[in-house]
């Protein structure tokens, strides 16, 4: 197994560890400590894809499973925020309403022995939902400070619903991109659906 492909599997193997610590309230600093795991697996994804293309190390593995992996790191942080109210099921089930359709075009495209890479729009796509994630739990991070005592704010109330909104600005504007990328992927692909 090649560098890239390992990295792809360290970033599957992160996620259970972030998703522990995220919903672990009773630890202090959790959700500094799912961050920064989150933000570990993050980087193995960009780590991969720039070394796969640097010394040709792209495989049919690589093209399925790096977008897998990018899935279950983002769909186990969306369903995590949705238990600890910090975000919408909407946004869930239209992040994975836009993965199972591009996943059934590129198995109908396997099944004409062809191998549909990820588009930048996906690139794009990925991006936006990591840079949401991270800021979501970056401020739930400041109200944990607030919560150990480490920094004390008067309006603990208000910033705490500033905080939601900033963050469900970016979890919607990494929807916004989920779904503009999921109609270009189907529609460049489309051949796919036509012959199925």
């Amino acid at each position: 197994m090649n560098t890239p492909n390992k990295l792809t599997l360290l970033r599957l193997i992160l996620v259970p560890f972030y998703v522990f610590f995220l919903l672990m309230p009773s630890i202090p600093h959790h959700y500094l400590t799912a961050l920064i795991i989150f933000a570990a697996a993050a980087y193995t994804d960009h780590l991969d894809g720039k070394i796969a293309r640097k010394k040709n190390l792209i495989t049919d593995f690589g093209k399925f499973a790096d977008p897998l992996a990018d899935k279950v790191m983002i769909l186990s942080a969306l369903a995590c925020f949705i238990q600890l109210g910090l975000t919408n099921a909407v946004v869930l089930i239209i992040v994975v309403t836009r993965e199972f359709a591009v996943t059934s075009v590129r198995l109908s495209a396997v099944s004409k022995g062809k191998v549909v890479a990820a588009n930048s729009w996906g690139k794009i796509k990925t991006i936006s939902q990591i840079v949401a994630v991270l800021v979501v739990m970056m401020l739930q991070y400041v109200l944990e400070l607030n919560t150990l005592g480490v920094i004390t704010f008067e309006n603990a109330d208000k910033l705490s619903s500033a905080f939601g909104v900033i963050g469900d600005v970016f979890l919607w504007i990494s929807v916004l991109f989920t779904l503009i990328s999921g109609v270009i992927y189907i529609v460049q692909n489309f051949e796919f659906i036509r012959e199925a």
